[in-house]
């Protein structure tokens, strides 16, 4: 066998799975083969077998599926699918039932079909270390766990007490796994050998318990908290679908399916439970959303987190002294990121007034954290602490990096980084937290641009994980590197991106918000603009996010943009919806929410609602309008813009732009990003539907030769 060694010594039967060649233990082809042959020597060898143990080679337990291999399943591969899944459970049962005690050894991570192969002993034995993940995080692929975690965890733990681990992918470490009865038994995590410790408490709890079976195997078994047929559980279920599909909208198969799985399962005996849940999962794991989930929440995030974007031959580094200038909103966040990450913060404003209301948001978030439990007083002074308010720049001396993070202005930016450049330690760097500006042109006020990067952080700072990082012209690569670290450090998501004007979210995301905009312009309802968004699986409608942006912010952009044309001796052709933008805020006097109103009236104490002036202004009663037309104009607008970027060097993988569009502009996970987007789709069949909506529409979603040569350049492959 090759990933699998099966040993038997004094009557226990050790299988010890060890996949050549890869870091980790997978179901892969070899090893469901493996299996197979391995329970077949444990059947032979049954007279002989007084316990078995499930072992691992390598620093985990075990990883789960194949996920490479999944990525080529087709619709028709479906059947095979099932009978191999049904092939595996079948191994399983062979092992559970055998008759002997079944101990498994949890060394590390099992997460996924590992947590589910952890499931096949009788008794569990892991490691005390907290920073060891166990669970089943299917979910967040566009799957279901389907080799018995399903009907296992509802069996252990009850229809209700399953949900959370199933339906949210919550993940436990072993100890917590031991509080919920998921693990027996733990093991020192310092110990000298580890592996040693695993088998010693196996071999002890085999010797204690010959006749060791399943709960669900005993004849007295009931499911913890009653099946769907007790009256409270049944009202329960009833409301599930419900909230369910209020929270996916649909979109997202794998939930319903799992809950499906789970309420159907309760009511049949586990074996049948079993093939339900392999009959859910063999249609999932084909389907175009799992597909589109697997390449971007698993291969497009290894990527980011093993920093394939970040410049190779640098040292890694943290810098232990920020300074931050602007305490706004912005730089109030960034300041919290920071200094609850352990790293020194100076954060400076024209007044000290201003920068102390800039601390006082990391004492409100971290309050509300003491007044839940969830810190205690010394860590939330520690964390102040860290945070040093300033009108002084002459106080950012010998900080390792300077953020500004003031208003979107170019004289203001060039003002302060002139002011505070002087300040930074020997080898220090300093960015700009600018959304639209270009790079190269703010780095002509540095002293020293190839030590002046964009680091653009979206709002609420402290919340949102993506963080985009843009290299002018001049960035070397050692402070690409550094950013890189930086924000990693921070516990967040960066990509890399190369210089231009909005760079890669706020430009894409600016084709999002104007095509709501000119689809308003055009007479198309507000209202159904706002639903066909949400529909599609965008987090909120263009209009809502204009007015959350501001209009007024919308508008500057626009005039800055003209100026910069002007000052190129150029002329700036605005679309059609930031025209209309203009006029909302121009001679509407319709700013946005800050200002009191902008598409959506904001009555105190009430719900926003669309702003009723909206229906006679723009709307056009003979107006013909299409639901799946505006649906298809709001996503495609945003994949054509992204793909233009990846043709113009503006993106240079894949893996940051379909990251970078799901955590930084809201697009649908369903899809898997803008560009998974256009491949899970196929790439003829993007290209056909912009051609239609370019003759309709306009050149916003023409596909120029370039962008077509781009678009296949990078088509992934597994």
């Amino acid at each position: 066998m090759k990933t699998i060694r099966y040993e038997l010594h004094d009557g226990i039967a050790t299988l010890t799975f060890d996949e050549p060649g890869s870091p980790v233990n997978t179901m892969c082809a070899d090893w469901q083969r493996d299996l197979t042959t391995a329970t077949g020597l444990v059947v032979s060898d049954r007279g002989l077998i007084k316990g078995i143990i499930l072992a691992s080679a390598k620093s985990t337990f075990f990883a789960g599926a194949d996920l490479k291999s999944t990525m080529r399943l087709t619709p028709a591969d479906a059947p095979r699918v099932f009978a191999e899944i049904e092939q595996t459970k079948k191994n399983f049962r062979t092992l559970e039932t055998l008759g002997v005690p079944v101990v498994s050894c949890i060394n590390g991570a099992a997460l996924g079909g590992g947590w589910e192969v952890a499931l096949v002993g009788h008794h569990r034995v892991a490691v005390d270390n907290p920073k060891i993940q166990l669970g089943l995080p299917e979910i967040t692929l566009g799957l279901i766990p389907g080799a018995t975690g399903i009907t296992k965890m509802t069996r252990l733990l009850g229809l209700m007490g399953a949900q959370p681990f199933i339906l949210e992918s919550k993940l436990f470490n072993p100890r917590e796994a031991l509080e919920l009865g998921l693990v027996h038994q733990l093991v020192p995590a310092n110990g000298d050998d580890m592996a040693a410790s695993l088998r010693t408490a196996a071999l002890l709890w085999i010797t204690a318990n010959p006749k060791a079976q399943h709960p669900w195997d005993a004849k007295d078994y009931k499911i913890p908290g009653g099946t769907p047929a007790n009256p409270k559980v049944a009202g329960m279920l009833t409301m599930a679908p419900a909230m369910l599909k209020q929270k996916t909208r649909g979109l997202y198969p794998a939930p319903e399916a799992a809950l499906a799985a789970m309420a159907e399962g309760a009511m049949v005996d586990f074996d049948t439970a079993t093939r339900i849940e392999s009959r859910y999962l063999a249609k999932l794991i084909v389907s175009p959303v799992a597909r589109n989930m697997i390449n971007t929440f698993f291969f497009n995030m290894n990527a980011i987190k093993s920093g394939q974007s970040r410049p190779k031959d640098v040292p890694r580094y943290k810098p232990k002294k920020v300074g931050i200038l602007g305490a706004g909103m912005m730089g109030a966040g960034i300041a919290y990121a920071q200094a609850s990450r352990g790293i020194d913060t100076v954060l400076e404003d024209v007044s000290l007034e201003n920068a102390q209301r800039g601390k006082l948001y990391s004492a409100r978030l971290t309050q509300t954290r003491v007044d839940q439990g969830r810190m205690n007083l010394q860590d939330q002074q520690a964390l102040l602490e860290r945070i040093r308010p300033t009108a002084y720049p002459a106080d950012l001396r010998g900080c390792d990096l300077i953020i500004e993070a003031v208003f979107e202005n170019r004289e203001l930016k060039a003002t302060v980084t002139h002011e505070a450049e002087p300040m930074l330690a020997e080898g220090g760097f300093f960015a700009s937290n600018t959304s639209t500006l270009p790079i190269s042109s703010l780095a002509q006020a540095s002293i020293n641009p190839a030590k002046f990067i964009g680091i653009h952080f979206f709002s609420p700072a402290d919340k949102m994980r993506l963080v985009e990082i843009i290299r002018g012209k001049d960035t070397d690569d050692e402070t690409v590197a550094r950013a890189y670290d930086y924000v990693q450090a921070l516990g967040k998501l960066p990509i890399v991106v190369n210089d231009s004007r909005g760079f890669y979210t706020s430009r894409t995301f600016g084709t999002f918000v104007m095509e709501g905009a000119a689809m308003l312009g055009e007479g198309i309802p507000a209202p159904v603009i706002e639903n066909a968004s949400m529909q599609a699986g965008m987090p909120v409608g263009p209009l809502a996010v204009l007015d959350e942006t501001a209009l007024s912010l919308a508008v500057h952009v626009l005039d800055q943009t003209r100026a910069d044309f002007a000052a190129e001796g150029k002329a700036y052709a605005a679309t059609p919806g930031e025209l209309l933008v203009e006029r909302m805020v121009k001679q509407l006097n319709r700013a946005g929410r800050a200002a009191g109103g902008g598409f959506y009236d904001y009555p105190p104490g009430q719900k926003k609602t669309l702003w009723p002036e909206l229906k006679p202004l723009f709307e056009k009663p003979g107006q013909a309008w299409d639901l799946q037309e505006v649906k298809d104009r709001l996503l495609y607008r945003q994949a054509v813009e992204t793909a233009r970027c990846l043709a113009e060097g503006v993106l240079t993988t894949v893996h940051d732009g379909n990251i970078g569009s799901i955590f930084g502009i809201g697009f649908p996970a369903w899809s898997g990003g803008a560009l998974q987007f256009i491949y899970g789709m196929g790439i003829d069949a993007f290209e056909a539907r912009c051609a239609e909506l370019e003759q309709q529409f306009g050149p916003g979603f023409a596909l120029s030769e370039d962008v077509k040569r781009a678009i296949r350049h990078h088509q992934p492959v597994y």
